[in-house]
């Protein structure tokens, strides 16, 4: 089996798996000592979580863990990136139904501290709710740790390609965003028809992920190869929104495969 390598470009760290489920171990014991350090030092942990079939193996090695004793979540605050909308809790295909079968209701993380964006939201109250949300977020001291994805567009939650500023860019908060064609067209399988995707969806803005004391990003397979090759080569720009993690690179991990990795030289 191929060692993990690790390598340095522009101040970010990335390592590199010889399989996506390693990775993943990794990513899992990463957070399970990111509990630990910060209920230690404070009281509480508090972690930004993402969803999608990448982190799957995440969730599992975390309740193995937890099973095993090794890990707590009692004193562990959650948040997670972003819901579709509209689209109810009770939906099979939402946000807040993955993360209670995959994670929530093998922990002992008290249901109170798991956020969820709620898309069932009056349209009217979205904009107020979703800097609720980040008012939240700070009220607990900000994320010791967001765990992100890359998406074939280079979205990070639903912070989807635009042509805003990098200034602006970087001070975007939550908020209820239109879906890229890309995202819409993957979306497409877990709904069984493009056509039945929604079209919007609430997410946690960059701010607040840049403002999370610690970074993993999470990316697997040769779809990712190009787009990871632009997020951590590239310029910084809104059109790639993983590329604005440069901003906050000496906080960012990058955990991926080596087929994601065939453009990083």
């Amino acid at each position: 089996m191929m060692p993990v390598r690790s390598i340095e470009i522009a101040g970010s760290t990335v390592r590199v798996f010889p399989s996506a489920s390693l990775a993943c171990v990794a990513a899992a014991d990463f957070i399970t000592r990111t509990i630990q350090e910060a209920t230690e030092a404070r009281g509480r942990a508090v972690l930004g979580l993402a969803t999608g079939h990448t982190p799957l193996p995440v969730y599992k090695r975390l309740v193995a863990l937890h099973r095993a004793g090794e890990v707590s979540f009692r004193d562990v605050s959650t948040y997670n990136l972003d819901e579709y909308y509209p689209i109810a809790p009770t939906d099979l295909q939402s946000y807040r139904t993955y993360m209670d079968r995959h994670l929530f209701d093998h922990l002992d993380i008290p249901p109170n501290r798991t956020h969820l964006f709620d898309g069932t939201v009056p349209e009217a109250f979205v904009a107020d709710y979703a800097a609720t949300f980040d008012r939240w977020i700070a009220a607990e001291g900000g994320l010791d740790l967001q765990l992100l994805g890359i998406g074939r567009n280079g979205h990070i939650g639903f912070n989807e390609p635009s042509d805003v500023s990098v200034h602006e860019a970087l001070r975007l908060p939550s908020r209820l965003m239109a879906l890229h064609p890309i995202t819409l067209a993957d979306a497409a399988a877990d709904f069984g028809d493009e056509g039945l995707v929604p079209r919007r969806a609430l997410t946690i803005g960059v701010a607040p992920i840049l403002a999370a004391r610690s970074i993993l990003v999470l990316a697997f397979g040769p779809k990712k190869a190009e787009i990871l090759a632009q997020a951590l080569r590239g310029p910084m720009t809104a059109e790639v929104p993983a590329s604005l993690l440069q901003s906050a690179r000496a906080r960012v991990t990058w955990l991926v495969d080596e087929a994601a990795a065939a453009r990083l030289g």
